[in-house]
């Protein structure tokens, strides 16, 4: 059975994850897998690292994030003549502008094959950029565009109920017996596998105080991720706690930026910018809170990491947090506001039982519910539904 999996791009986050290990892990399921994957933008981490030499991928230049005729016509033809070579059974897409080339590709693609050799097509949305990312125009022109594109898709997956229920009752995209809700799966043994004796060996390797309180966050350096306001929540928690650390383990665009506003906030000494990491388990073993504080999340994979590794968590209340996460394994506050995260984040380090109780809460919740071979198990019984 085979499969033609499309993804904008390989850059650091859950798509990424998600898509390669799909493509390798349903392999023992009797899949083939060809795995197409586009241009990282400017400053973006590159996971490709990820993939085996063994991995049926291809990297397509001319599939980029950003909106250009030209090289979205050069990668159209391209998974156009992917298509008649490969002829997979299944048409799986990820991310936005792969979703819209890979499905009008697949749609004409299936308009000239016989019925029985007709792709099934699937498309995920890990998230949707139809929320804090656009002006209302642009906006509006995208939800006509999946709108259009989910007439020939014969299933939609949302890794959130709440990403389901944005994308179904707010823009009115799709029908209601086309979504199936999968949320993302992942190898968290090595996260779960954090302990106190781990957490002192990270501490040391990063050259940090065992009295420190330390409070990270990870993700791009991007406007999304309001990194500002993981600033600004520093500055009113260093104001009362001498012992506070902060850590930012990421890159990108608005680095130059946030740095400056760590010195305008007279905290650029208790802030440090770590760049890309792939040793996860140390940033997360050298943490007591892990501090989330984006603008619109699909499912916030940074927090799901640090919760397996028990560390507790506050975020803000957007998109599909709250369907990771509750009051019993951390705290949620509005998305500007600086204050409530900060009077969270401070109630948690003042209190070492409540940050291990909850932590190790947290650890339980998450290794069960976010799994790999949920993941797995999940996907092969979609594409055996699409099959059949």
């Amino acid at each position: 059975m085979r499969v033609l999996r499309l993804i904008t791009r390989l850059n650091i986050g859950g798509p990424s994850i998600q898509a390669i290990t799909l493509s390798e892990r349903l392999a023992a399921r009797g899949f083939t897998t060809r795995l197409v994957h586009g241009s990282l933008g400017a400053g973006e981490g590159d996971m490709r690292y990820l993939l085996s030499a063994s991995a049926d991928a291809e990297h397509l230049p001319s599939l980029r994030r950003e909106l250009s005729p030209a090289d979205d016509y050069a990668a159209f033809a391209r998974v156009s003549t992917i298509l008649k070579e490969f002829r997979p059974h299944i048409v799986h897409t990820h991310m936005a502008k792969a979703g819209a080339v890979g499905r009008a590709a697949t749609a004409l693609y299936n308009r000239s094959a016989a019925k029985t050799e007709r792709a099934r097509v699937v498309h995920t949305y890990h998230g949707h950029v139809l929320e804090g990312y656009f002006s209302r125009p642009k906006t509006a022109f995208f939800v006509g565009i999946e709108r259009l594109l989910a007439r020939s898709t014969d299933r939609i997956v949302a890794i959130s109920p709440a990403i389901r229920d944005e994308l179904m009752h707010e823009h009115q995209i799709g029908r209601a017996e086309q979504y199936r809700v999968v949320p993302l799966g992942f190898d968290l043994s090595a996260l779960s596998a954090v302990d106190d004796r781990a957490r002192a060996a990270a501490r040391d390797s990063l050259g940090i105080d065992r009295a420190s309180k330390v409070v990270s966050t990870v993700g791009r350096l991007t406007a999304i991720k309001q990194h500002h306001l993981f600033l600004e929540a520093a500055r009113i928690i260093a104001s009362h706690e001498p012992a506070a650390l902060f850590l930012i383990a990421g890159d990108g665009e608005l680095r130059p930026a946030l740095e400056q506003t760590a010195r305008d906030l007279g905290i650029a000494d208790r802030v440090r910018f770590l760049g890309w990491r792939r040793d996860l388990p140390v940033i997360y073993g050298a943490t007591d809170v892990f501090l989330l504080t984006s603008r619109n999340e699909g499912t916030p994979v940074a927090l799901i990491e640090s919760l397996a590794a028990g560390v507790p968590g506050v975020a803000t209340d957007v998109g599909g947090v709250r369907d990771v996460f509750d009051s019993a394994i951390g705290a949620l506050a509005a998305y500007d506001d600086a204050a409530g995260l900060a009077a969270a984040v401070s109630r948690l380090l003042g209190d070492a039982n409540l940050r291990r109780t909850t932590g190790e809460r947290g650890r339980t919740a998450i290794v069960a519910r976010y799994g790999i071979d949920r993941l797995i198990g999940d996907i092969d019984a979609l594409y055996h539904e699409l099959l059949e």
